[in-house]
């Protein structure tokens, strides 16, 4: 339980940094902000890996520079679910996925929320 509640304050942490850098991405409240940060974490855990696998040949063929075009719709698909949390594009969607990305692995790996997979 407590390793699930650091990874979505983890989350929730990374989707307020992306509120912040990036322009068109909003969420209204704190409330939006943690469904949304927990709405993140479902997409890319059950539809992310389906989208991937799906347009695995498209990922080949541009040398996995689709791969962020899937990262941007599961991360607008997340903002299209959570009311309160909204995305104006696909451009803010892809660059706010990159930015989660980042500030999550960083954090984890100040947590120490990495260190424990490798055991």
């Amino acid at each position: 339980m407590k390793r699930f509640l650091l990874h979505w304050a983890t989350i929730a942490a990374s989707l307020w940094a992306a509120t912040e850098l990036v322009p068109g991405i909003r969420v209204r409240s704190f409330a939006a902000l943690l469904v949304g940060a927990a709405v993140l974490g479902l997409v890319n855990a059950c539809v992310r890996p389906v989208l991937t696998f799906l347009t695995l040949p498209i990922t080949v063929l541009s040398l996995g520079l689709f791969y962020l075009v899937v990262n941007g719709a599961s991360f607008g698909l997340a903002a299209w679910l959570v009311p309160g949390f909204s995305v104006h594009g696909l451009g803010p969607a892809v660059l706010g996925a990159l930015v989660v990305s980042v500030v999550s692995w960083f954090l984890g790996f100040f947590t120490g929320e990495r260190r424990d997979d490798r055991r």
